[in-house]
Order: C-alpha cells, then structure tokens, then sequence
C-alpha cells in the first residue's frame, strides 16, 4: 500500500534545498507539495516576504520534477488571517488541515519539516511528521539575495542555490523582484508564523 508524503512549505523561492527534500520523499512515498497562499476577497496577497504567486511556485516545482509530484493549492489560509490563532484552539486551523488532506488518495501519509517547532505543530494537528535535520540553504538568504542583485546589480551567486529550471522562472518575473526589492516588508509574526499585515484582522 502506497503512502503520501506531504510538504507544506513558502517556497518562496523554490532552492536547491527544496528539491533535495522533495527527491528524497520520492524515493519512499507520493509527494504532494502544498505551496502557501494568503487570500484576501478572492485575491491573492503577496508581499516582500512571500513575492512570488502561487502559480508561479507551482511552475517552479513542476519545471523541476513534471508530474512526478502533485502541487496543490490547498494550504491557503483566508482573511481575516487573526481567526488562525491560537493554533490547535481556532476552529478555523483545523478547517485548514482537514482542507489540506482533502487531496490525499492514500490512506495513510506522513508530513515533513525540518524544523523542530513546526514537527510539533504537525504531530499536534496528526498529520505524522517525519523526523529531519533543517538543510543549510534556506529560501529567505536566498531571497534577500535576490532582492540585493536587484538593487545594486551585479552578484548572482543567489544561482548556485537555485534549480537551473528555477532561475529562469525567476528571470521571466524579474518585474516582481525588482517591486519587491524596493519595498517595506508587509508581513507580521504571530507565534512564529509569518503573515501579510493586509486581511490580518
């Protein structure tokens, strides 16, 4: 009997330590990748911290591995962001989960994280965290990276941590880098969790 593995991540952008991840999930199980969305009135909010949409993280995942893996648009958290928290207690986070393992065909799966505090969160919610070591490259240097390039030209040694099929992707939006690199970051932490500040309350 087959099982799935889901990962939860920004993949904002999608790096070289994404794609480690994701190819060793496949050696042992079915793969769905649920990439975050943010949505205010049907609207997709997108901010210096998570600048890249939802399609285009999709596009960076399936430029990578095709349709050995599924990408699925259903870790999306809805405005007003605030009825979330407290996680485990808002009625509204287990909607979230139950609407993350809607598309889940296997009776069984596992989740992953590299990181120890959101293991617990996602033993918490059942959804069977793997145990795992955080990788070295991580999307937010990666990002900040990105955004110096745009402002002072130049290095690009953001590339050597990225999928080859992924810097194109990033070259063909370079528009929504150049907006990003040039603006206040419009996200709040709340219990460790990131959030866009617009549709928060």
């Amino acid at each position: 009997m087959s099982t799935a593995a889901l990962y939860l991540a920004h993949l904002n952008p999608m790096t070289t330590a994404h794609e480690s991840i994701i190819s060793m999930l496949k050696q042992d199980y079915n793969v769905y990748v649920f990439p975050v969305r943010f949505i205010n009135d049907g609207r997709e909010i997108n901010t210096k911290s998570f600048p890249f949409t939802y399609e285009v993280r999709k596009l960076m995942v399936e430029s990578v591995f095709g349709d050995s893996v599924s990408v699925f648009p259903n870790y999306t958290f809805y405005a007003p962001f605030a009825k979330y928290m407290p996680p485990l207690l808002s009625s509204r986070s287990w909607e979230l989960r139950n609407q993350i393992t809607a598309e889940i065909n296997e009776e069984t799966f596992v989740s992953y994280t590299g990181d120890k505090a959101e293991r617990l969160m996602l033993k918490a919610y059942r959804l069977n965290p793997l145990k795992a070591n955080r990788l070295e490259i991580s999307a937010s240097s990666v990002k900040d990276e990105i955004y110096r390039q745009a402002v002072e030209g130049g290095n690009e040694e953001w590339r050597a941590k990225v999928p080859e099929q992924v810097v194109d992707i990033i070259r063909k939006n370079w528009e929504v880098v150049d907006k990003f690199s040039r603006m206040q970051d419009g996200t709040k932490r709340v219990m460790g969790m990131k959030f866009p500040r617009e549709g928060y309350k």
